[in-house]
C-alpha cells in the first residue's frame, strides 16, 4: 500500500448553473513533505465547514484503483491526481479493505478511518455533469475520510501501514451499502450503530432506520 499523491487546494469561486459557488474540490499535487495537522493538511482548506472538514473529515482518501473505472466512464476527460477532491491518492487500499476505526500510518502521521464520503453537488460542478453525485454513490467508489490520531508529515511515495484493526468488522463499503438502501439488513445496522469510531451523525441516521429501537 502506498501514497501516490498528496493533494491540496484553497477555496475558489466558480459559476455553476448561474450561481457563484465557493468550493475547494479542485486539488493539486504537492511535492516534498507536507505537514499533517489535526484538521487538515498544510496548504489545504475546506470551504463550507458546516458540511466539510472537522476532526472526523480531516483528510480525504481516494483509491488510485478507481481512476481506471472513471476513465472508462469518461474517456474524454483528463483526470490528474486530486480530481475527486481527495487529499491522498492511495494505492492498494479499497473501501472493502478498511474497517471503520482502523488505524493507519503514513509517513510520520497516524490516522483513524471514520466514514465514507457522501459528495455534495460540487462534485457535479467539478465534472460538469448533473448526474455525477448519483453515479458516484451508485458505483460504491466513495473513498473514505480519516481523523488525525497523530500529527506529522507525509510525502508522495510513503508506505501506508495498518497500526491496528478495528474489533468491529464493519467496512467502509458496508456503511455505503447501508446508506444506499440496504436498510433491510437490520443486523448490520445494529453493528454500525455500535461503532464508537463512526461519527454520531451517521449512527443517528442509522438508528432511524431500525425496525425496533436499540434497547
Amino acid at each position: 500500500m502506498k501514497l501516490l499523491s498528496v493533494n491540496v487546494g484553497l477555496p475558489r469561486e466558480i459559476d455553476w448553473h448561474g450561481a457563484r459557488v465557493l468550493t475547494s474540490i479542485w486539488k493539486a499535487p504537492l511535492e516534498g513533505r507536507v505537514a499533517v495537522n489535526r484538521l487538515n493538511l498544510a496548504g489545504d482548506q475546506q470551504s463550507d465547514l458546516s458540511v466539510h472538514g472537522g476532526p472526523n473529515k480531516a483528510v480525504y482518501v481516494y483509491p488510485f484503483d478507481h481512476y481506471a473505472y472513471w476513465s472508462r466512464e469518461f474517456p474524454e476527460m483528463e483526470m490528474p491526481w486530486g480530481t475527486f477532491g481527495e487529499n491522498f491518492t492511495m494505492e492498494g487500499l479499497l473501501e472493502g479493505d478498511v474497517r471503520i476505526g482502523d488505524g493507519l500510518r503514513v509517513g510520520s502521521a497516524e490516522f483513524r478511518v471514520t466514514q465514507p464520503r457522501l459528495p455534495c453537488y460540487k462534485l457535479n460542478a467539478r465534472f460538469g455533469r448533473d448526474d455525477m453525485v448519483k453515479r458516484f454513490l451508485a458505483s460504491g467508489r466513495t473513498g473514505f475520510y480519516l481523523a488525525v490520531a497523530r500529527e506529522g508529515a507525509v510525502a508522495r511515495g510513503d508506505a501506508v501501514e495498518f497500526t491496528g484493526r478495528s474489533d468491529h468488522d464493519v467496512t467502509v463499503s458496508d456503511i455505503v451499502s447501508l446508506y444506499a438502501g440496504d436498510a433491510g439488513n437490520q443486523t448490520l445496522l445494529r453493528r454500525a450503530i455500535a461503532l464508537p469510531a463512526l461519527p454520531e451523525s451517521w449512527r443517528d441516521y442509522f438508528r432511524k432506520r431500525l425496525s425496533e429501537p436499540v434497547p
